[in-house]
């Protein structure tokens, strides 16, 4: 029996996690490189099959399905799909493909080797012109996507299913660090640079010294729109880890970033030391009143699909329901009236969302916007990245790399 190729076993171990246990594949997939060591060309097939077959995911299933029969358990499915991705989309030979997954399939217990041998010779691309087919994306989310970019919808759609990049916010030294080890800087949008690095991202000198972040340049875009001034007072709602509190602190805004889930401060809080970052931590729910005076800046960063994020997490796709867009919607429009009633008279309130729903953005807003008079839409400044004007709003392009984001700046009318 031919020896099974260690990143393509690490691969279908992944999958089958994220599919059947809901884990989300960059911390499954970073976890298992991590207790792996596997060597760098290993690591890299395994990173691509792992998110290609995400991003191919509907797609996969309709050229799979017709030739099974019966129940199929998802250990099976994780190594199915990934081969057929292999041999349909990353265009490894058909029996490099056979060979290697039934001889993962005898080692692993994973699936039938001769179910395996037989589905994979003869699974064939999905026929017909449907979204899932043509953009891997199920119908009613096409949709969506449709409704907000219009004619460029098609572009992002396809745009959606290349790997995603890594950008960094890199501060001054950082370049030089990062190009002295062999990095390569590719490009720069909106203050965000495109970086091919020679190492993992954490043994750079850049990093360690606190001068380079990863940040997408469309969730940068937020604190662009934002546009705090040095010493002014800023509440970051529903910060997260508070990735865009440090930013804003680094730039010398006073910020008091307000989080739900008290684990995610405790991510934070050593990113917020690396970064030499000074920012005040709150735990709360923000569908109830926060008991803070009000300011000039609040950032709401809203919890949302994530569905403008695809490109790095396509799991998404396979989970997400209009159903669970519903709900993230009723949520949005409570922790809006909580961040409104934040805002000083004459003071700025920028909504975001990393999320293609008009739903979740345009409507959202606009509604918000029905029922507090006292706001109106402002325009927003040069993000220095390509935008669609959507409502009160706009959408960050979701092409190149960038995450698509709704983005609306919001003034309180002075007293």
């Amino acid at each position: 029996m031919p020896p099974v190729n260690p990143g393509r076993a690490l691969a279908v171990r992944v999958l089958h996690k994220v599919l059947s246990a809901d884990q989300y594949a960059a911390p499954a997939l970073d976890a298992a490189l991590a207790s792996s060591r596997l060597p760098a060309r290993d690591a890299g097939l395994a990173t691509h099959i792992v998110y290609g077959t995400l991003r191919r995911l509907p797609a996969l299933r309709l050229a799979l399905t017709p030739l099974l029969r019966g129940k199929t358990a998802p250990k099976t499915w994780a190594l199915l799909l990934a081969g057929a991705f292999e041999k349909l989309y990353l265009g490894t030979p058909e029996h490099a493909v056979v060979n290697e997954y039934v001889s993962l399939a005898r080692t692993s217990r994973f699936a039938p080797p001769g179910l395996v041998n037989a589905v994979l010779r003869r699974v064939e691309p999905p026929a017909g012109d449907s979204p899932e087919v043509r953009f891997a994306l199920p119908a009613w989310l096409a949709r969506q996507v449709q409704a907000a970019y219009g004619e460029q919808a098609q572009a992002v759609m396809e745009n959606l299913l290349e790997p995603q990049p890594l950008w960094l916010k890199v501060w001054d030294g950082g370049i030089e660090r990062l190009e002295a080890e062999g990095s390569v800087v590719e490009g720069t949008l909106g203050g965000i640079d495109r970086v091919a690095l020679s190492r993992p991202l954490r043994r750079t000198a850049a990093y360690q010294a606190g001068l380079a972040q990863p940040m997408n340049p469309a969730s940068a875009a937020v604190l662009s729109a934002l546009e705090a001034a040095r010493g002014e007072e800023v509440y970051d709602l529903a910060g997260g880890a508070a990735l865009k509190a440090a930013l804003l602190a680094r730039q010398g805004a006073k910020v008091t970033s307000v989080e739900l889930h008290s684990h995610k401060h405790e991510l934070a809080r050593p990113n917020l030391k690396r970064l030499g970052a000074k920012v005040r931590l709150m735990t709360h729910d923000l569908r109830e009143p926060l008991n803070l005076p009000s300011t000039a800046r609040v950032l709401l960063d809203a919890p949302c699909s994530g569905s403008g994020t695809l490109r790095a997490h396509p799991e998404i796709k396979e989970r997400l329901t209009p159903d669970a867009v519903a709900e993230l919607a009723a949520l949005q429009a409570q922790l809006l009236d909580t961040a409104a009633a934040l805002v000083a008279p004459g003071g700025r309130l920028v909504y975001s969302v990393c999320s293609l729903i008009p739903a979740e953005g345009p409507e959202q807003v606009a509604a918000f916007l029905a029922q507090h008079p006292e706001f109106s839409p402002e325009p927003l400044p040069d993000l220095g990245l390509a935008t669609v004007s959507v409502g009160p709003g706009a959408y960050t392009l979701a092409l190149d790399g960038v995450d698509g984001f709704y983005i609306a700046r919001l003034r309180r009318r002075d007293a």
